[in-house]
């Protein structure tokens, strides 16, 4: 196939199934890393190397070559500063791809849900701070080295003695790695997300960072509101019930909706404004 314009003849390539195929594939590429990038830091960077790539076509059609030559001697660099100015994006986009299970093969629900469940409750009605992460697939190894090891059994008792207003680990998060208290004071990374709420603090930010970097579940409970909180993959939902805490370990795990027979939650205190905040990873 040739199409005649202004007196040339350009050959147009034909459209094969495999083409097709490739096609896709490049466009669902970009998609997924402008959907990466949208909303971070990292776009802005991206732009700015956008600017310095058209201002560098302009001096070689417009003949600059001092400009040219300068900015020749900076393209070679440009692979090693993306990958440095990226790492954290690149990680990201990694593990989510290393997170996806073939064949639908799910996640069993933790056994200690109850006992986390049952000690979120008792803390959100007492106002006291917590930051709990329960490991999947991506280890914790290097956040639970920052805090102070435990490896102890899942108990509400534990946990409210760790959450302890004025105990020695009551700042930092709890990790819970197979059914087990892992470590407690640990240090996660906090989210710079810009487009999260201003409104949100450290102990909110930290709970999403983590989620940022693995496939985590952060159960947050704020010591000034009283409300449980959920995040995961970057993105945090607030003033969740009891029950709809319970929803999201299930859904996050990949249990579905948990039938077998379990104690009694007890009911979140009722709230007459209560409304489900999500707050999106734009």
């Amino acid at each position: 196939m040739r199409l005649l314009t202004a007196g040339f003849l350009f050959p147009l390539p034909y459209l094969t199934f495999r083409s097709i195929v490739d096609i896709l594939a490049v466009a669902l590429l970009i998609y997924e890393m402008l959907l990466i990038m949208r909303g971070t830091r990292a776009a802005h960077v991206l732009g700015g190397i956008g600017v310095l790539a058209l201002i560098y076509g302009v001096s070689v059609y417009a003949g600059l070559e001092a400009l040219r030559s300068l900015l020749s001697y900076l393209i070679p660099y440009f692979p090693i500063a993306v990958i440095i100015l990226f790492q954290s994006e690149i990680r990201r986009t990694l593990a989510r791809l290393g997170r996806k299970r073939l064949f639908g093969v799910g996640y069993r629900r933790p056994e200690s849900t109850d006992e986390i469940l049952l000690a979120m409750s008792m803390m959100a009605q007492d106002k006291v701070g917590a930051l709990i992460v329960l490991e999947r697939d991506i280890g914790l190894r290097t956040f639970i080295e920052s805090g102070l090891r435990l490896d102890a059994e899942i108990s509400r008792d534990i946990l409210l003695s760790i959450f302890r207003p004025g105990a020695a680990l009551h700042d930092g998060a709890v990790i819970i790695r197979k059914d087990r208290v892992a470590a407690a004071a640990c240090f996660l990374p906090l989210s710079t997300n810009p487009s999260l709420s201003g409104k949100l603090g450290t102990r909110h930010r930290a709970s999403i960072g983590i989620t940022e970097e693995t496939d985590c579940l952060s159960l947050i409970v704020s010591e000034q509101t009283g409300w449980m909180s959920v995040a995961a993959f970057g993105e945090i939902e607030q003033n969740l019930t009891l029950e709809q805490v319970d929803q999201r370990i299930n859904k996050h795990f990949g249990v579905g909706k948990y039938k077998s027979q379990r104690p009694e939650l007890p009911v979140s205190p009722p709230q007459p404004d209560q409304k489900i905040e999500k707050v999106y990873r734009q």
